[in-house]
């Protein structure tokens, strides 16, 4: 009998169905820590406007946050938040409080938006920040 030594079509169709499923897998654990590191830039550049704000706060004579979300590197802080989020970050201000919010790239439980504020605060919540503290 003459038999040549190689793979049959059906086992080279197995492992083919096999490697597709393995491949999306993948795909879809990529796209999630992909939504998590937006997240995570977002958190990054709300909370480094803290830092900002002090110096801000304490460079007013009398000192006062009333111009803290038209400093330029405040600004420029919500803009880069609300793009890594993927839509438009949102600063509020008077001369005895601050608060900055964008939205999140992936919902984390029930919360589409970071918040942060001059009262430490630091947190997720449902929709953009509507006044000078996180709610």
């Amino acid at each position: 009998m003459n038999r040549t030594k190689g793979f049959t079509l059906i086992e080279l169709l197995v492992v083919i169905a096999i490697i597709g499923i393995l491949s999306s897998i993948v795909l879809a654990s990529l796209n999630t820590a992909r939504g998590k590191g937006a997240n995570a830039a977002v958190k990054s550049n709300l909370t480094n406007i803290r830092a900002q704000a002090e110096i801000v706060y304490d460079s007013v004579s009398p000192n006062s946050y009333a111009t803290v979300c038209s400093d330029a590197t405040v600004a420029r802080a919500v803009t880069a938040a609300g793009t890594a989020g993927g839509g438009t970050g949102v600063c509020n201000n008077n001369a005895s409080a601050w608060a900055a919010s964008a939205p999140l790239k992936v919902q984390e439980g029930t919360f589409l938006h970071w918040c942060v504020d001059s009262t430490g605060a630091s947190k997720g919540e449902v929709g953009a920040v509507a006044g000078t503290v996180c709610p």
